[in-house]
């Protein structure tokens, strides 16, 4: 296992499903904390890795929406990205598409500019040091009303050079996909990609809602949808990625063991998987971290690994070219 540990770690791949938010380490909690004199009821960084201890979503979200009151300033948005980047370098991440939820920073007084300001800085300045390439997905909270999802797209729209598409994400269970079909359409006719959150605790019939009301480009995790069959024939049929994220399940409890995750099943039944990190700084594993514990506990093979890096690629936003020269990078890298 220690060769495929190595092969993972120069394995080129992309990363689809990533909250920036996600990415705060308790190091910058601390500091931005510090930075912006706001207090958080933590001592120590470990203190705050002591709290992540999660038995489902919300109890996750309760202490992440805690965390991100630490982002204040463009500067902050900025370093909060730029440390991300820095760490899919060390992954040999060569693209990214990731989320950001700007309603819990507009909620707060924090001008929509602010926030994208800062991202979009950094993703270019990414691009410019490490040569990652990235694209930026708006997500809609589920557990707000409509109105709220409105009111975010129309602020988005100065932006929309910069930001690529949408999605859902925030408590699953009691926010099916239906009550933001209005929003998605809306979001569509502007041209933007739609992705969605589904099936992670939901059950399959939210999958289902994304397929056939949201019409999304691409599903952010789907494990449930291995509860049925004619469900898995669809979406193995229509060719739909999924952007599975098993550290993360394994957190909140969504399977018990990863030994028992479905990803293996999931490619087997023909399903274009992808592995992601979702909210590392939480979650125990950056990139590589999450190809390496699923690889050791599915005994994954060689070839197995090498189309989940592809299928990242493959269900990309990228640009049909782009995706052809990362298609070839990796067979150059695995069997020249």
């Amino acid at each position: 296992m220690q060769n495929i540990e190595k092969f993972i770690k120069g394995l080129p791949k992309a990363e689809l499903h990533l909250h920036l938010e996600g990415s705060l380490e308790p190091e910058m909690m601390f500091e931005l904390a510090a930075r912006n004199n706001i207090k958080i009821p933590f001592k120590t960084p470990d203190e705050v890795r002591a709290a992540y201890k999660f038995s489902n979503l919300q109890e996750f979200l309760d202490i992440y929406y805690q965390g991100a009151s630490v982002l204040v300033t463009e500067q902050d948005f900025y370093d909060l990205t730029f440390a991300y980047l820095t760490r899919m370098k060390a992954d040999n991440c060569k693209h990214i598409e990731v989320f950001f939820d700007p309603q819990t920073h507009t909620d707060r007084g924090i001008g929509f500019d602010v926030v994208v300001g800062g991202i979009s800085r950094a993703l270019a300045d990414g691009k410019a040091k490490y040569g990652i390439t990235s694209r930026l997905i708006m997500c809609f909270l589920r557990h707000l009303p409509e109105d709220a999802a409105f009111k975010t797209l129309e602020q988005a729209k100065p932006y929309l050079d910069k930001i690529i598409g949408v999605g859902l994400d925030s408590g699953e269970v009691g926010h099916p996909p239906s009550k933001f079909a209005r929003v998605f359409a809306a979001a569509r006719e502007l041209g933007l990609k739609i992705v969605a959150h589904a099936g992670e605790e939901g059950p399959p019939e939210y999958i289902y809602e994304a397929l056939d009301l949201l019409h999304v480009d691409r599903i952010d995790h789907g494990n449930r949808c291995m509860e049925d069959n004619a469900l898995v024939a669809r979406i193995a049929s229509a060719g739909l990625t999924l952007t599975v994220c098993p550290l993360s399940n394994l957190a909140l409890c969504v399977v018990k063991d990863l030994k028992k995750h479905p990803l293996r099943e999931m490619m087997a039944a023909g399903l274009k998987v992808t592995i992601n990190s979702d909210d590392p700084a939480y979650f125990g594993g950056y990139l590589n971290q999450n190809y390496i514990e699923t690889a050791q506990a599915l005994d994954l093979s060689r070839d197995e690994i090498i189309t989940c890096a592809k299928n990242s690629f493959l269900g990309s936003f990228l640009p049909d070219d782009e995706i052809a020269k990362h298609l070839s990078d990796i067979e150059v890298y695995c069997f020249s």
